[in-house]
């Protein structure tokens, strides 16, 4: 066969191979987050992470991945979250590993195997993805990502309202603390808790054949959560179930007395709401979540409570501890940015090469300066301009040469400080 002729075939060849090549696809639950949806997203964070500084929150990074054990022993064998959501693997050692589902449980483990006992009380916030295998919906991903606050080592209600001012903080410097309540609950201290419990189960065994089949399995195991049933035929029973309050110790009242007067105290509203529970059973006192009707039936923007009872369940000594966390994507979700700046300063157009080093010298110096700056240098010098025009940025700096001389044209509409601060960094480059 002449050469050319094979050539041919089997670049033909080699083209039908690469069409049939298919680019994966992202994988069930996950997302790209890119353009307004990134803006959203690092606003939250961003807001996070400068009111957490104002509370002297300290910042930690947690491994992703924990033993199995960490999560099983917290979130309890039975529940949800480890029977059927969490991602779990063996190792190429054998051992057992989990996607981390959520903050607490590893930073609780976090505290006991690095001897962080000698700084309690502490405490300690992050950020970051966690990992559940649920069904993806509005705001719910299987990767997602939450920003969290806990208060390890501190048995006293000042630390429950410490976090929930700093969580009502947060809400309100995202702009969405209108539209959204914080709803209230106590559940007592170990005594409290079993006395409702007992009194729970009693009224809910006496309503069992019409409850339905998933508050019947939780009446075995935490019958505290059919009061948070959505299921309408449960909501009758649920609603005439007695409330704590006519189960509560002396101590146990005192403490949520003062938790809400600490709220008044600090200027955040709040309101009782008797049916919020949490049903492990090492939840004790306080109980929390801040909702919104912006978001439909699941609502819970951010929630949390006290958890007394969970280092033990990990090997250490009794420790009181409470937390928080929010979803960052239902968050974001609810930022307006239309108003926010987190457009670019300063947008630099290279008109002529020979012009080059002075614009790369005066980015360089716009960027020490705390000024945002970006560059458009390749291309047809002819249209760098027009490209240069069209991005949103506050400064445009047009660099042309004349003679042996580079010029930048700085335009700025209307003129503003930041013009002035630009043609006083660039002092020496010549402008026009």
């Amino acid at each position: 066969m002449h050469p050319p002729v094979w050539r041919r075939i089997k670049k033909s060849l080699m083209a039908r191979n690469m069409a049939k090549i298919s680019t994966p696809g992202a994988i069930r639950g996950t997302q790209d987050i890119f353009g307004e949806d990134q803006e959203r997203f690092g606003h939250v964070v961003e807001t996070f992470e400068r009111v957490r500084r104002l509370y002297n929150f300290r910042r930690v990074e947690m491994p992703v991945f924990e033993a199995t054990a960490v999560f099983a022993r917290s979130l309890g064998e039975t529940t949800d979250v480890v029977s059927k959501e969490m991602y779990t693997f063996d190792d190429r050692g054998g051992d057992s590993l989990t996607l981390r589902p959520e903050f607490t449980a590893g930073l609780v483990r976090a505290y006991l195997t690095n001897g962080w006992q000698q700084y309690a009380p502490i405490k300690l916030a992050t950020h970051g993805p966690l990992f559940r295998y649920e069904r993806p919906q509005k705001g719910r991903y299987r990767q997602f990502h939450q920003i969290d606050a806990e208060i390890i080592g501190a048995g006293e209600p000042q630390a429950d309202v410490e976090l929930l001012v700093m969580a009502d903080q947060i809400l309100r410097e995202l702009g969405i603390g209108e539209g959204v309540t914080l709803q209230l609950n106590t559940l007592g201290d170990a005594a409290s808790r079993e006395s409702w419990r007992a009194a729970l189960i009693q009224h809910f065994q006496a309503h069992k054949g019409d409850l339905s089949q998933e508050s019947q399995d939780r009446l075995e195991r935490n019958p505290l959560r059919i009061l948070d049933s959505k299921e309408a035929q449960d909501r009758p029973i649920a609603d005439a179930a007695p409330d704590i309050d006519a189960f509560l110790t002396d101590e146990a009242a005192s403490f949520f007395d003062r938790v809400t007067s600490g709220l008044d105290a600090a200027g955040v509203a709040w309101t009782r709401n008797a049916r919020l529970v949490r049903g492990l059973d090492y939840y004790r006192h306080t109980a929390f979540e801040f909702v919104t009707d912006r978001l439909g039936a699941q609502g819970t923007v951010l929630g949390g409570g006290r958890y007394d009872g969970l280092i033990e369940n990990l090997g250490g000594s009794p420790t009181p501890a409470v937390g928080w966390a929010a979803g960052i994507e239902r968050l974001a979700m609810l930022c307006e940015i239309s108003g926010r700046d987190f457009g670019l300063d300063v947008i630099i157009a290279v008109e002529d090469d020979r012009a080059l080093a002075s614009a790369t010298s005066a980015q360089a110096r716009l960027r020490n300066a705390g000024i945002s700056a970006d560059m458009i240098a390749t291309g047809s010098p002819r249209k760098r301009y027009d490209k240069a025009a069209k991005i949103n940025a506050k400064v445009l700096i047009s660099f042309q040469h004349d003679g042996d001389q580079a010029r930048a044209n700085i335009r700025s509409t209307p003129q503003s400080e930041l013009q002035a601060r630009v043609e006083a960094l660039l002092n020496g480059i010549s402008t026009v």
